[in-house]
């Protein structure tokens, strides 16, 4: 049975409201946690968060049963990962041995007695899953409204209007670069290594003796391949051509083979997904053999909706978007609307989308969250240029800096040289910074598996980042105040 939180913690713990947390650390993890407090001590929030936890995680789940890991402990543990751009490895490390997380945790600071919490790696891993992308959206829309009360100048004050900058980069799926060559020996070798594990559990599938030359015979005819192919020399397109033409070879023999051993298995009451999976990378093998044969051997070009850029993470996308480098990224396009404080108040996952269709999306959700006057100016990059989207956000926002790409008339010459626009367009360079510091917050590269995965680690990387920000400043604020004290003193 699971809980939101301890309701009744052990009176050897320190309640979460008075840890005492360093305020001169100029590591990553304290504002992390200040931020944490920070939702804990909040008069409305806590209750709303874990009300959208227990609404989703609990859902048709039964009443009793063990005592899983409550609900706060599984936002602290995934906030903490993304905040420290940390592996599972890592946390559980600092799950059962650091002082501070483990009394945001609400356990005994260290698990030396034999009663004492521990978390195990698996344990970590299947709970923090257990939190999906709408849910996360949800929980961050909520962090960003209640977060414009921490900047604001003075307790009750009215809340500044929102000075928002929009632009996305790629956040990139943990992928290889693909080469036709390179997805032909991952499925082949796939193929191999789940034969493996099948004769292992003690399945019975005559002809694969030799499993091991199979998988050495492809990978040495893949870099034979490879090395024809992206080297020079004398009679290049001979020389390419026969090692490909001997790795197809073999790579149609292993596909013949698996696809027998597939007809077997059915016979055999093998688990429905251990033979899906099997069947989905036979699948990969044989479409990357023909896709070798039709550009290397036919010398067609392959058309863009044909081509699969990981085998293992198949949502990953080819995305230029005309940097001198990395001047080719494998992910998605991750959209953010930050505001004059820094936060991210709005972000989205484009998958398949362009960014000049998201200007009036982003807008409409932070008017419909915030209300009609709630944003006092909006800035684009070139990349988000459309004139009646402009048009029409003018409508609704004062001021709308969204540059024109190419040539510029009279009229829109004096618009963008206003001294407003200006001052806006140079401030727009800001959400640089903010990315970046988003990039070290996990979001640089996605280590988590599937598309589910990947929105799940964007969600939770976008929350560290905004109590990053709020604890950074709570903690200042707290700095400021004993330095007064002192000299007061």
């Amino acid at each position: 049975m699971r809980h939101p939180f301890q309701a009744q913690p052990d009176l050897l713990l320190i309640p979460i409201e008075k840890i005492r947390l360093p305020l001169k650390s100029r590591d990553e993890l304290p504002p992390i946690l200040a931020g944490l407090q920070w939702i804990w001590m909040h008069p409305t929030l806590k209750a709303e968060i874990l009300a959208l936890l227990e609404a989703a995680v609990l859902a048709d789940k039964k009443v009793t049963g063990r005592t899983g890991m409550n609900l706060w402990q599984i936002l602290v543990l995934g906030v903490v990962r993304l905040g420290l751009d940390a592996d599972w490895d890592r946390m559980e490390h600092i799950a059962n041995y650091d002082a501070l997380v483990r009394q945001m945790l609400e356990v005994p600071a260290a698990p030396w007695g034999d009663e004492d919490k521990r978390f195990g790696h698996q344990t970590l891993r299947d709970n923090v899953a257990l939190l999906d992308y709408q849910l996360l959206q949800a929980i961050n829309a909520r962090i960003a409204a209640a977060g414009r009360e921490v900047f604001a100048k003075k307790a009750g004050a009215p809340l500044a209007a929102l000075e928002i900058k929009v632009d996305s980069y790629v956040l990139e799926s943990d992928v290889h670069f693909p080469t036709d060559l390179s997805l032909l020996w991952d499925a082949g070798r796939k193929c191999v290594d789940l034969v493996e594990g099948l004769l292992a559990s003690r399945y019975t599938l005559p002809g694969w003796r030799k499993f091991k030359a199979w998988r050495r015979q492809l990978k040495n005819l893949e870099r034979a391949a490879s090395q024809g192919v992206y080297r020079g020399g004398p009679n290049k397109e001979a020389r390419v051509k026969a090692a490909v033409r001997a790795y197809l070879a073999v790579g149609g023999a292993l596909s013949a083979k698996v696809r027998a051993s597939l007809l077997e298995l059915c016979d055999l009451s093998v688990e429905a997904a251990r033979w899906e999976r099997l069947a989905y990378f036979h699948t990969m093998l044989d479409k990357h053999l023909d896709l070798v044969q039709r550009r290397l051997l036919n010398e067609e070009t392959i058309p863009a909706h044909e081509k699969v850029f990981s085998l293992f993470e198949p949502h990953t996308e080819w995305i230029q978007k005309g940097k001198q480098r990395p001047n080719v990224e494998l992910g998605h396009k991750l959209l953010l609307a930050t505001d004059q404080h820094q936060m991210i108040q709005d972000y989205d996952v484009l998958l398949k989308a362009a960014e000049v269709d998201q200007s009036v999306p982003v807008t409409d959700r932070l008017l419909g969250r915030y209300g009609a006057g709630s944003v006092a100016s909006l800035s684009f990059d070139k990349g988000f240029t459309r004139t009646a989207d402009r048009e029409l956000l003018s409508l609704y926002v004062p001021e709308v800096v969204m540059p024109k790409r190419g040539k510029k008339n009279a009229a829109e010459t004096e618009r963008e040289s206003g001294k407003k626009f200006v001052a806006l367009r140079q401030q727009h360079s800001a959400v640089e910074s903010e990315i970046n510091s988003l990039e070290h917050h996990g979001l640089n590269r996605c280590l988590d598996v599937g598309l589910s995965g990947y929105l799940r680690y964007v969600g939770l990387g976008v929350m560290s980042y905004n109590l990053h920000v709020i604890g950074r400043e709570l903690l200042a604020r707290r700095r400021t105040r004993d330095d007064t004290l002192a000299l007061a003193a």
